[in-house]
């Protein structure tokens, strides 16, 4: 069940800028060009009409609906009209962005507090996996074998020697 490539360079697809100055604007294709450049415009992200490369863009999953070779103030209303700023905020791809853009404004003293708050989750994540397993071991449902909740130890005898017939 692979699933066919469905973002297509065409107009109205909406691509995030990967390189150059624009880099993390959102853009709408306009127009196509040739085979590796694209005229686009981002009225709701400030990037003025331009041309720019295929390579420079990666194609996202949303698409504007306006005709072909729009003028500015066309784009400008599917853009509005579609909401693409707040759809584009509630994606996973803009939230992994943005995680990405605080990280790299974490001080060294940020790091450190992440670090000791990650130690504290996982200690008690530990203990609450350890009470669960010896729950699940008393019960019998993980493990070998059935552990008593108080497993009083049997006095171990030594057996008496048996006689051994003579010979």
């Amino acid at each position: 069940d692979v699933m066919p490539f469905a973002r297509y360079v065409e107009p109205g697809r909406v691509a995030l800028v990967a390189d150059g100055s624009l880099k993390g604007k959102l853009v709408s294709i306009v127009d196509v060009i040739d085979q590796t450049r694209v005229l686009v415009d981002g009225p709701g992200s400030g990037v003025p009409r331009q041309k720019i490369r295929l390579n420079q863009l990666h194609l996202t999953k949303f698409r504007l609906s306006y005709p072909f070779t729009a003028p500015t103030r066309v784009v400008r209303k599917a853009w509005t009209d579609a909401k693409l700023n707040e759809k584009w905020d509630a994606s996973q791809w803009a939230q992994k962005l943005a995680n990405k853009e605080k990280r790299a404004q974490m001080t060294d003293y940020d790091r450190f507090k992440l670090t000791s708050a990650r130690v504290k989750r996982n200690r008690a994540r530990t203990a609450v996996f350890k009470s669960l397993k010896t729950k699940a071991a008393r019960s019998g449902a993980f493990g070998k074998r059935n552990v008593p909740k108080s497993a009083e130890k049997k006095i171990r005898t030594k057996k008496a020697p048996s006689a051994k017939p003579a010979k």
